[in-house]
């Protein structure tokens, strides 16, 4: 493990502490989100001491709806994909996806629409709400949807104990034309 991702995991651990002191199931969802990559895109990463990091006073909050992004740029080649600064955005021939706001906000968390057999069925498809649009690159839905419904139930369980943030992640653009 290199030291960045040494890094990265202990301040997502230090992140669930709270989570992992009530331990259960909500335990088992704060160390899966913490071991698995969540934070690397729904966590906006911002400059620091030692270059980019995540900003985990928004944890898991998604794109920044502050940082703007209009259309699709179109790639030279052989690149089929780029990233924004806050790694939360990325554009390739699928067009522009966002990171969502995992956090519990009743107004712009993915929460407020999906329940938790939908969460299983989106991560188990790889399909929007478990029936809608496909889930846009790069989120990797489909090593999620190996995982057992224990450990699904755990890291929905987890996602809606911690502190809600305000963010209204755009919806995705279509590609460039």
């Amino acid at each position: 493990m290199r030291p960045s991702q040494k890094m990265l995991l202990a301040v997502a651990l230090a992140a669930a502490g709270p989570a992992l002191a009530q331990g259960g199931d909500v335990a088992t969802g704060a160390y899966l989100v913490a071991t698995s990559g969540c934070h690397d895109c729904h966590t906006p990463w911002i400059m620091g001491a030692n270059g980019p990091e995540p900003d985990m006073s928004r944890a898991l909050s998604g794109h920044p709806q502050d940082f703007v992004i209009e259309a699709a740029g179109k790639l030279p080649e052989p690149w089929i994909g780029g990233m924004s600064a806050t790694n939360t955005a990325w554009t390739g021939p699928w067009g522009v996806s966002f990171a969502s706001n995992l956090t519990p906000d009743p107004e712009t968390g993915i929460w407020r629409e999906m329940t938790e057999a939908q969460f299983i069925e989106a991560l188990r498809t790889g399909r929007h709400l478990g029936q809608g649009r496909p889930i846009l690159p790069p989120m990797p839905w489909f090593p999620f949807g190996q995982k057992t419904d224990a450990e699904l139930k755990a890291v929905y369980a987890y996602l809606q104990s911690i502190p809600p943030i305000k963010n209204k992640v755009p919806d995705p653009l279509p590609p460039a034309q």
